[in-house]
């Protein structure tokens, strides 16, 4: 007796049909990227000269850094820079109030989160994300400078972002301005007695840096940076932005 032959086994269609399904999905998604990239460049490239504030959602309006924060971006505003914030409450809310009562831009990137963040009232121009690494490009991208106050966990990768892209040269380099010095020193400190004293970073690394809690010094620093050279970016740092 011929041994009996197993009927071939047919592999079940639906992880196939789930892995195309997967499939396009991601190529939605990237498509949905690229969206972001595009709309969020048509609408801020002309936005210039712009300043990107930082600071925490979490602080109140009665909060002395809410002042500070909406004090500099009023001083910012008047003396001809668009301040872009991440449109959010706390010190965005600040940076964008005191921008929208002053001369110039007041700009929200917002972000869509879990626990959904509203944006605040005081945007006039308002640009929604839903992808972080996106929305951080723009911030980079169209700033001539970055001030960042006191703040939690984002504001420290805001912080980081911008030093790594300086440090590395993967974009131009801009004055990066902490403000209200007796929350920054700590971490200063650690910088300068491990990172530097065990050669994760060169002790030049430390001038990306300045110190400033002064509204009208922070707005002056900023324009010295530029005096010599001007806010339009060089043929070459347009080539490097196109790269970010």
């Amino acid at each position: 007796m011929r041994d009996k032959i197993p009927a071939p086994i047919t592999p079940s269609v639906e992880p196939e049909l789930a892995r195309r399904v997967e499939s396009t999905r991601e190529a939605w998604r990237v498509l949905e990227i690229m969206s972001e990239f595009i709309e969020s460049t048509e609408r801020l490239t002309h936005i210039s000269p712009a300043v990107s504030v930082f600071g925490s959602a979490r602080t109140p309006p009665e909060h002395p850094y809410y002042l500070l924060a909406e004090q500099i971006a009023r001083t910012l505003s008047d003396a001809g820079f668009a301040v872009m914030s991440g449109g959010g409450p706390g010190l965005m809310e600040a940076a964008n109030k005191g921008a929208y009562f002053g001369r110039s831009p007041s700009v929200g990137l917002n972000i869509d989160l879990p626990h959904e963040q509203n944006a605040n009232a005081y945007q006039d121009v308002s640009q929604t994300f839903r992808h972080f690494f996106a929305r951080k490009v723009a911030f980079v991208k169209f700033a001539a400078a970055y001030v960042v106050l006191p703040g939690g966990f984002g504001t420290l990768d805001e912080l980081s972002e911008a030093l790594t892209l300086v440090q590395t040269g993967k974009t131009r380099r801009i004055p990066i301005i902490l403000v209200h010095a007796p929350f920054w020193q700590g971490l200063l400190a650690w910088f300068r007695e491990r990172l530097v004293a065990e050669g994760m970073i060169s002790a030049e690394d430390m001038d990306l840096i300045q110190v400033i809690d002064d509204p009208a010094q922070v707005a002056s620093a900023i324009f010295d940076h530029y005096e010599a050279r001007g806010f339009a970016p060089s043929a070459q740092e347009r080539e490097i932005q196109l790269n970010l």
